[in-house]
C-alpha cells in the first residue's frame, strides 16, 4: 500500500499549494523528482516555506537524501525507513518530520464511463503500430533487475574463453585471414577491456568499434563511392522534385557501425525507392506527374477603384506562368499582364474587405497602385492565395519560408467512413471555409487526427491518399502514422519535402481509466522542416458533461508525459520545444447547460445564434480561468456544435440516449477542436476553421483548420561547422524574475537555443521578498553572454531563447519562457518581457533588457511579406483577424513607423503577421505583476471575475474570444486599441501621454469582426452567424461597460524597467488611452458589438434588444469633425460627452460606404479592467483617452 505522504507525479506546484494548505511547520511530503528519474523529492514546510531535499537512488536501489559536501551520509532501502529516520529531530533537516500531508481523493473520472461510444476494451485488431522495437522517442520504462548477475557466473568458464571455444567450431574457410586474426585478438586482449567499460556505467565499447571499422573498411569505401550514383539515379527518375532542390553533400566519415548502418539502410531504401519511381514513370509516361500537378488559371470579376463610370474587369492569374492578366471581358483578349517579378505588393484594405490594392512596377521602373474591389472576401483571399503561390512556385530562393498546414479531426464513431470525404480536405461546409479559387492549391502537410477510428493503419491510409489524390493529382509521402488502441494521427506531405523533413518522432499518453487504458488519450508527432520544429497532438479526453476537470487533468498529464521533440530540451513541456505546436482532437469539453434547455438550444443552433451556446461552452470557460491550454489560440467558431448527430443526417441532433440508469442528455457541444501555440514573433495565419456537412457516418462532424505558418531554412554558417561565429552576441541586461513559489531555495537561469552550440548555465541570482509575496530573483548584470553559432542577422533574427529558472537544490524547474530575437534594432538595449509557465500553469514573469550584436547584413522579405494590411485613418479594422490571430505579439507595430503621439500618415502599411519586438521597448509599465502580459495568449484577461459568463470566452475568436486580440490594428501604436499591446505609450513618450490623452481613433475602426478574416465572405453572405460579441444578449449587454482587455498579453518579449514599473503603479487608475470600441476582439467589448455588428453578421431584423442596448451609454452626442481634432487635457477627455455612434449600417458595400463617412465613434471601451476603477452601470462612457 502506498504511504499516505508518497504523492507520486504531482506537480511541485500542486505540492506547495497542499503544503500551504495545512500551514503547520513540519508538515511534509513525498513527490516524484521532475529532473532525475527514479529519484524523490521531500517537501517540508517550515515558516511558511518549502524546503525540498532530494531522495537519490543508488546502484543499490537504496535511498540517501543529497546532503551538502563533508556531511555524512545515510542510506535506506525503502522511504518508509528514511522517512522515520527524518522524524527525530535535529537529523539534518530544516526541521524534523512531524504531519504527514494526506493525497487527495481521486476524481470519480476514474470509474467506467457511462457512455458505450468510448470502448473499454483494446480493438479486436491487433495494434497496428506496435514494432519489435521503440521508435527512437518513444519513452519506454526499463525495469530494474534485482537479481544478482554474480551467481549465475560461479563456476563458469570466462567469457573470453567461452568465445574462444565458439569460434573454433565455427566454420571460419571463407574468411579473410586478417579478418580472423582481428577477431582473435579482440577475444584475447580487448573483451576484458570493453567489459571493464560496461561495469563502471560505460556505453561505450571503443575496442569493438575498432574492430568492426577493420572489417568494414572496404564495404564502406565501396558503399560511399556507390551512393551518390544511386541517388543520382534517383533523382533522374524523379518526377516530382523541387526545383531548388539540392543534392545533400557527402560528408565523409570513418567506418563505424553506426555510419555503416546508416549507409547500408540508405541504400537498401534508395534501391527499392529507384524502382518504384521507374515503376511510376513507366506506368504514367515522363509528363504525366507534373501535368496533373499543374494549377490551372483561375480568373476573377473585379471593379477597379477609380473616378468616373464604374467597369468590370477580369483579372487572370496564371500560376504556372507567372502572370498577372488584366482583360476587359473574359472571352476578350488580353489588355495587359504583369509578370511575377513586376507585381510587388498586395494591400488588403481593412476599411472594406473585399478591396485590394496591386503595387506593381511599370515598364520605366515606376511604382503604380491598382486598386481593385472583388465581389467579395472570400474571393479577394483567394486571388491573394494564388499570387502567392505564383510567388514562391518562380521564386530565386531555393527553401520555401512559408507552408501551409490542413489540420483535420474527426470521431469516426466506430464505423466506416463514407466513400467520399473530399470535403474535408477541401475546408467545405460551416464556418470559415475556403473559396472555391483556392481548391487547385494542394497544401503542404496534412495533418489527420481520428478517434474511435475503427480501421487499419494500412486501410485508412489508402482511404487518405486516395482523397487527397483526387483533389491534388499528387501522391503525398507518409511522414508518420500513430495508433493508440482507436486514436489515430497521420501526417502526410508533398513529395517535394520528403528531404526537408528529419526528425520524425511520435508517442503517446493514456489517460483512460486509472491512466492505464488507450481508449482515452493522445498520440503525437513532432519533425522538423528545414529549420523549423513542429508538433502535432490529437487526443481523446474523458466524455461526459460532467466531467470537465477529469478532461483538465487529462490535458496535464498529456502535457506532462508526452515524449516528442528535442531531447536535450526535457526541461520544457511540448508548448516550449516547437516553433508551432497543433492540438486537435475530441476534447469533449460540453455546453454547460441544464438538460430541460435542450430544446433551445437547437433553436438558437437553427438561427445560428452561437455565440449565446458558446459563452457556456466548458473549454472557453476553463481557458478564461486558465486552467487548461495555457497561451493557445483558437479561432473563431462560426459553424454548428458538431456533436451530437442522429447518424446519415445532419438536420437532427440526438442529445437524448436511454440508459439502465435512465435518460442520459448529450447536448449539441463544440467537441471536437483545433487549437494552436506558436513562438513569439513567428508567421501563423489561421486561413480557415470550420466543419463540414455531408460527411454523415459518425455522430460527429469531421473538423478542419487550415494555417500559413513561417518556416526558416537550415542555414549554413559561411564559417565552415563547427566553428563558433566570433561576430554574434546575445545579451541580457538587468534581468530579474518573479515567482508564485514558497520554496526557499536559490535559483539559476539555464538558456536553451538553436542558435547555441549547447545550453548555458548562469550563476545564482539574489533572492528579494515581493511586493504581493511572491519571490523576486534579480541577476543583474551576471548573466553569462551567449555566443551564437552564426551572426548573420538573416539566421539570428528568426531564432528564439528558451529561458528556464531552477532551483540550486533539486535542479527542477520553476517556469519557463520563451525571449524572441526579432528585435528592431541590433546594438541597443531593449525590453524583455516573458511569462512563466511550469506544466501548463501559471508560475511568474520574467524581464530585463536584450541587446544583440549581428553580423552586417540584411535580411531578405520572406513570401508571407508579399501580403500586407493598408490602415489608414478611416478604415475598421474588419478584415485583420486573419491576419493577425495567431500572434497576440503581431500586434506591436515596428517603433520606427509610428511617430511619437501616435500620428501616422494617411495611408500606413504595415504586416501585421511579422511584427517587430522594437515596440515593446518603448513600453510604460501599467500593470501589476499579476496584471503581467501573457507571451501568446489571449487567456489573462478572461480571468477577470468581473465579466459575466458570456464574456471573455478564451479563444481568439468573438464566440471564444482570447483576452486580447492581435487581430486588429488602430491607426498608431499608442491608439492601438483596447485590446493592443501597443496601447501603451513608449518610454519616450510617457511624460507627454500620462498628461495629455491621444487623439481620438476614427469610427471605422470601430468596427467589429465577424468578417474580420477575409475567408468569411462578403458582407452580405452570411448574415449568419454573426460574432460572439453581436449575439451577447441584453442582460449581458447592460451588465457593464466593455473594458479594455488585461493586460495580460503582453508580447514575450516586452520588459518594462523599474522606472516604468513606478510610473505604472501611479497609473493603476490611469488605463492607456482607449481606441475606438471594437478595435479588439476581445470577449469584453463584444457586449458593444451588436448594432454594428449587422454590416457584417446579423440580419437587420436580429436580436433587436441586444442591438438596441449598446446605444444607452451613447448619451448626448457631439458629432467628430473629419480631421484629427486638437488633443484635449486628460481631465477635458475624461469629461467629455460620447460621440455620436453611427447607425446600424445594412449589408451592402454601398452602405458600409456611407457608414464609413459618417463620425467618429466613441463608445465607452477605454478602461483596462485592472488598471482603472469600474463605471457604475448607468454611467455615461469614458473619452478616447485615459481615464483619472
Amino acid at each position: 500500500m502506498v504511504p499516505c505522504w508518497n504523492h507520486g507525479n504531482i506537480t511541485r506546484s500542486k505540492a506547495e499549494e497542499l503544503l500551504s494548505r495545512t500551514g503547520k511547520d513540519g508538515s511534509f511530503l513525498v513527490r516524484a523528482s521532475e529532473s532525475v528519474s527514479r529519484a524523490y523529492a521531500l517537501c517540508v514546510l517550515y515558516r511558511n516555506c518549502v524546503y525540498t531535499y532530494r531522495i537519490l537512488p543508488n546502484e543499490d536501489d537504496k535511498f540517501t537524501v543529497q546532503a551538502s559536501e563533508g556531511v555524512p551520509m545515510r542510506f535506506f532501502t525503502k522511504l518508509d525507513q528514511l522517512i522515520e529516520f527524518y522524524k527525530k529531530e535535529n537529523m539534518g533537516l530544516v526541521t524534523h518530520l512531524q504531519y504527514p500531508v494526506p493525497l487527495e481523493e481521486e476524481d470519480a473520472g476514474d470509474e467506467p464511463e457511462e457512455e458505450t461510444e468510448g470502448v473499454l476494451s483494446p480493438p479486436e485488431l491487433p495494434p497496428r503500430n506496435i514494432h519489435l522495437s521503440a521508435g527512437p522517442c518513444e519513452a519506454k520504462e526499463v525495469p530494474v533487475s534485482n537479481e544478482n548477475p554474480r551467481a549465475t557466473e560461479v563456476s563458469r568458464p570466462s567469457l573470453s574463453e567461452t568465445l574462444f571455444q565458439r569460434l573454433q567450431t565455427m566454420d571460419t574457410s571463407g574468411l579473410p585471414e586478417e579478418h580472423l586474426k582481428a577477431i582473435q585478438d579482440y577475444l584475447s586482449t580487448q573483451l576484458t577491456l570493453d567489459s571493464d567499460f560496461v561495469k563502471s556505467g560505460s556505453c561505450s565499447l571503443p575496442h569493438l568499434k575498432k574492430l568492426t571499422a577493420l572489417l568494414c573498411k572496404e564495404l564502406y569505401g565501396e558503399v560511399t563511392r556507390t551512393l551518390p550514383t544511386l541517388e543520382s539515379l534517383q533523382r533522374l527518375f524523379d518526377q516530382q522534385l523541387s526545383p531548388g532542390l539540392r543534392p545533400r553533400p557527402q560528408v565523409p566519415g570513418e567506418a563505424n557501425p553506426i555510419n555503416m548502418v546508416a549507409k547500408l539502410s540508405q541504400l537498401t531504401s534508395l534501391l527499392s525507392s529507384i524502382e518504384d519511381k521507374v515503376k511510376a514513370l513507366l506506368h504514367e509516361g515522363p509528363e504525366s506527374s507534373h501535368r496533373r500537378s499543374l494549377i490551372p488559371p483561375v480568373t476573377f470579376e473585379v471593379k477597379p477603384e477609380s473616378l468616373g463610370i464604374p467597369q468590370k474587369l477580369q483579372l487572370k492569374v496564371d500560376v504556372e506562368s507567372g502572370k498577372l492578366i488584366i482583360k476587359k471581358s473574359k472571352d476578350g483578349s488580353e489588355d495587359k499582364f504583369y509578370s511575377h517579378k513586376k507585381i510587388l505588393q498586395l494591400i488588403k484594405s481593412q476599411k472594406f474587405l473585399n478591396k485590394l490594392v496591386i503595387l506593381v512596377e511599370t515598364e520605366k521602373e515606376k511604382t503604380v497602385r491598382k486598386e481593385y474591389v472583388f465581389a467579395d472576401s472570400k474571393k479577394r483571399e483567394g486571388f491573394c492565395q494564388l499570387l502567392q503561390q505564383m510567388k514562391n512556385k518562380h521564386s530565386e530562393q531555393p527553401e520555401p519560408d512559408m507552408i501551409t498546414i490542413f489540420i483535420g479531426t474527426w470521431n469516426m464513431g466506430n464505423a466506416p467512413p463514407p466513400k467520399k470525404i473530399t470535403s474535408w480536405f477541401l475546408s467545405k461546409g460551416q464556418g470559415k471555409t475556403r473559396d472555391d479559387s483556392a481548391d487547385y492549391i494542394p497544401h503542404d502537410i496534412y495533418v489527420i487526427g481520428t478517434q474511435e477510428d475503427p480501421l487499419g493503419e494500412k486501410e485508412w491510409l489508402e482511404i487518405l491518399r486516395h482523397s487527397l489524390q483526387e483533389i491534388t493529382s499528387m501522391t503525398f509521402k507518409t511522414i508518420a502514422i500513430h495508433t493508440l488502441w482507436n486514436i489515430r494521427i497521420v501526417v502526410l506531405a508533398k513529395p517535394e519535402h520528403e528531404n526537408r523533413i528529419s526528425h520524425i518522432c511520435t508517442n503517446n499518453v493514456k489517460t483512460g481509466i486509472a491512466n492505464t487504458l488507450g481508449n482515452k488519450g493522445a498520440v503525437g508527432v513532432s519533425f522538423m522542416f528545414n529549420g523549423t520544429s513542429l508538433g502535432f497532438v490529437n487526443s481523446h479526453l474523458t466524455s461526459g458533461s460532467e466531467k470537465k476537470l477529469r478532461r483538465n487533468q487529462n490535458y496535464m498529464n498529456i502535457l506532462r508525459f508526452l515524449a516528442l521533440g528535442d531531447k536535450k530540451l526535457s526541461s520544457f513541456n511540448i508548448t516550449h520545444r516547437f516553433t508551432h505546436l497543433f492540438w486537435l482532437g475530441d476534447l469533449n469539453y460540453r455546453v454547460e447547460l441544464p438538460a430541460w434547455e435542450a430544446e433551445t438550444i437547437i433553436q438558437k443552433i437553427k438561427q445560428q445564434q452561437y455565440a449565446d451556446l458558446l459563452s457556456h461552452d466548458q473549454l472557453l470557460m476553463e481557458r478564461k480561468e486558465r486552467k487548461v491550454f495555457l497561451h493557445f489560440e483558437e479561432e473563431e467558431i462560426t459553424f454548428a456544435p458538431t456533436y451530437r448527430f442522429e447518424r446519415l443526417t445532419r438536420d437532427k441532433y440526438a442529445y437524448t440516449k436511454q440508459k439502465a440508469t435512465g435518460m442520459k442528455y448529450n447536448l449539441p457541444s463544440w467537441c471536437d477542436r483545433v487549437l494552436w501555440k506558436s513562438y513569439p514573433l513567428v508567421h501563423v495565419v489561421c486561413q480557415s476553421y470550420g466543419s463540414t456537412s455531408d460527411i454523415m457516418t459518425s455522430d460527429h462532424s469531421p473538423v478542419f483548420a487550415t494555417f500559413e505558418a513561417g518556416v526558416t531554412s537550415q542555414f549554413v554558417s559561411k564559417n565552415g561547422p563547427g566553428t563558433v561565429d566570433s561576430q554574434g552576441q546575445i545579451e541580457f541586461l538587468r534581468c530579474y524574475a518573479t515567482l508564485k513559489t514558497k520554496s526557499q531555495t536559490k535559483f539559476y537561469l539555464e538558456f536553451h537555443s538553436s542558435c547555441l552550440e549547447s545550453f548555458v548555465k548562469s550563476q545564482e541570482g539574489e533572492n528579494e521578498e515581493g511586493s504581493e509575496g511572491e519571490l523576486v530573483v534579480k541577476f543583474g548584470e551576471t548573466l553569462p553572454k551567449l555566443k551564437p553559432i552564426i551572426s548573420d542577422p538573416e539566421y539570428l533574427l528568426d531564432q528564439h531563447i528558451l529561458i528556464s529558472i531552477k532551483s540550486s537544490d533539486s535542479d527542477e524547474s520553476y517556469g519557463e519562457g520563451c525571449i524572441a530575437l526579432r528585435l528592431e534594432a541590433t546594438e541597443t538595449q531593449l525590453p524583455i518581457y516573458t511569462p512563466l509557465t511550469h506544466h501548463g500553469e501559471m508560475m511568474g514573469h520574467f524581464r530585463g533588457e536584450i541587446k544583440l550584436q549581428t553580423s552586417q547584413g540584411k535580411k531578405r522579405e520572406k513570401l508571407y511579406d508579399f501580403v500586407k494590411t493598408e490602415r489608414d485613418e478611416s478604415s475598421a479594422p474588419k478584415s485583420l483577424k486573419s491576419l493577425t490571430s495567431q500572434d497576440p505579439m503581431k500586434q506591436w507595430e515596428p517603433a520606427n513607423r509610428v511617430p511619437p503621439c501616435g500620428g501616422s500618415s494617411i495611408t500606413e502599411i504595415i504586416n501585421p503577421n511579422y511584427m517587430g519586438v522594437g515596440a515593446f521597448g518603448h513600453m510604460k509599465q501599467t500593470l501589476s505583476p499579476d496584471q503581467q502580459p501573457t507571451a501568446w495568449s489571449y487567456d489573462q484577461p478572461l480571468k477577470d471575475p468581473s465579466l459575466g459568463p458570456g464574456r471573455g470566452e478564451s479563444p481568439p475568436t468573438p464566440p471564444s474570444q482570447p483576452p486580447i486580440s492581435p487581430k486588429k490594428f488602430s491607426s498608431s501604436t499608442a491608439t492601438r486599441g483596447p485590446c493592443l499591446r501597443t496601447q501603451e505609450p513608449r518610454p519616450g513618450d510617457v511624460g507627454k501621454s500620462a498628461g495629455e490623452p491621444l487623439p481620438p481613433e476614427d469610427p471605422q475602426l470601430t468596427k467589429p469582426e465577424m468578417f474580420e478574416n477575409p475567408l468569411y465572405g462578403s458582407v452580405s453572405a452570411f448574415p449568419k452567424p454573426a460574432p460572439r460579441k453581436e449575439q451577447e444578449s441584453p442582460k449581458m449587454l447592460r451588465k457593464e461597460p466593455p473594458p479594455c482587455p488585461d493586460p495580460g498579453i503582453l508580447s514575450p518579449s516586452i520588459l518594462l524597467s523599474k522606472a516604468q514599473e513606478a510610473e505604472g503603479g501611479k497609473g493603476t487608475g490611469k488605463p492607456a488611452p482607449a481606441p475606438a470600441p471594437f478595435l479588439s476582439p476581445t470577449p469584453r467589448l463584444r457586449s458593444f458589438t451588436c448594432s454594428s455588428s449587422t454590416a457584417e453578421g446579423r440580419p437587420p431584423g436580429g436580436d433587436k434588444g441586444s442591438q438596441g442596448k449598446p446605444k444607452a451609454p451613447a448619451g448626448s452626442q457631439v458629432p467628430v469633425p473629419a480631421k484629427r481634432p486638437i488633443k484635449p487635457s486628460r481631465s477635458e477627455l475624461s469629461q467629455q460627452p460620447p460621440a455620436q455612434r453611427p447607425p446600424l449600417p445594412v449589408k451592402s458595400p454601398a452602405v458600409l460606404h456611407l457608414q464609413h463617412s459618417r463620425g467618429r465613434d466613441y463608445r465607452d471601451n477605454a478602461e483596462l479592467p485592472h488598471l482603472a476603477k469600474h463605471r457604475p452601470e448607468d454611467a455615461p462612457p469614458p473619452g478616447r483617452a485615459a481615464m483619472q
